[in-house]
């Protein structure tokens, strides 16, 4: 038995090696403008998957992240039932937010989108609360989603984690090669000669893109999508399902997931499990790459009204009408000052 682990642990190192090796060539150098030393590591190959934890061997493997059908989340008092217990006033808290679909509810257009007074009123309140740490992680460009919640001293997230702005205005982006910009070009020109028709429309953000049909008749809506997803993955983009979309991200091992560690290291170190409650909302199939990384160490909710979904997430809120009812932490957090 001993020799079969130590064989095993061998093949899983050399795997790493290997995969390394393999990803080194679209690894791209994270920077931080504001501080040179301050770098988004790229993340370890898939041997050590697990976030929070020193190290994953034979002899400690811990249980892979899992799609399920989570518990629903229906009313204020299945809040109360499912997470009683599950928030400590007396240790911080991060909470980490979708916008679009999340604390918007889903438009015709995404210039359309904005959160009910209720939200918005709750939203600025958790922001003022100095123990909880709030972050606003979007598919949409930077810019874009800083005006759309339009609060000073949060955390940003753009382009699905690509584009990082802390509380202290530092910015930390994800430098894309030439290559993979170049690439990029193309497939916005692509789609706009072959795709963009019948009312489709490029939502270019300058170094990932949404490709919207919500507007192209029915009988058109499915041939239209899988033209541009062809377009989309023959430039080298990954083309990941949205509400009546198609998000197409670069080719690098970076997302909300990736983002939503690096920013629970930056604001508390690698040992941040031990230091903070981790709460993530969000109801995309963007969102589950948070909800699969925070699995286990975090609470995440996927707002869905399929009772069927299968997701990372733990719970899954029945409608996007229920985060709302998000006043719950603000009132176990109550900022006394």
């Amino acid at each position: 038995m001993q020799r079969i682990i130590y064989v095993s642990r061998k093949m899983l190192m050399n795997q790493g090696v290997i995969s390394s090796l393999l990803l080194l060539p679209i690894y791209s150098k994270l920077v931080s403008t504001q501080r040179a030393t301050s770098t988004l590591t790229p993340p370890k190959p898939p041997d050590s998957e697990f976030i929070g934890f020193p190290s994953v061997t034979v002899r400690n493997l811990v249980k892979m992240p899992e799609k399920h059908i989570p518990p629903k989340i229906e009313s204020f008092e299945d809040l109360e039932v499912h997470l009683r217990g599950s928030l400590n006033p007396n240790k911080t808290l991060a909470l980490l937010l979708d916008y679009d679909g999340t604390l918007a509810p889903i438009a015709d257009h995404p210039d359309k989108t904005i959160m009910s007074i209720a939200i918005e009123t709750i939203v600025n309140k958790l922001a003022k609360n100095p123990n909880i740490f709030l972050a606003i992680i979007s598919g949409r460009a930077l810019d874009d989603i800083k005006n759309k919640i339009g609060i000073n001293g949060i955390t940003y997230a753009g382009n699905h984690g690509l584009e990082i702005e802390s509380a202290d205005n530092s910015r930390h982006d994800y430098v894309l090669s030439e290559e993979i910009l170049e690439n990029y070009n193309r497939l916005v020109k692509d789609l706009q000669e072959n795709a963009v028709k019948n009312n489709a429309w490029v939502e270019d953000k300058r170094i990932s893109l949404s490709f919207h049909y919500r507007a192209v008749p029915v009988n058109m809506k499915e041939a239209i999508k899988q033209e541009a997803k062809r377009i989309i993955e023959k430039h080298g983009y990954t083309a990941n399902a949205a509400h009546e979309a198609l998000e197409a991200k670069p080719p690098v091992v970076w997302n909300k997931g990736e983002a939503s560690v690096f920013l629970l290291k930056q604001q508390f170190g690698e040992d941040w499990p031990k230091k903070v409650n981790v709460v993530f909302v969000g109801d995309d199939t963007t969102d589950e790459d948070a909800m699969k990384k925070l699995q286990g160490v975090g609470k995440s909710f996927r707002i869905s009204s399929d009772p069927e979904i299968k997701t990372f997430a733990d719970f899954r809120l029945t409608s996007q009408d229920l985060v709302g009812d998000l006043s719950w932490i603000s009132n176990t957090y109550e900022n006394e000052e």
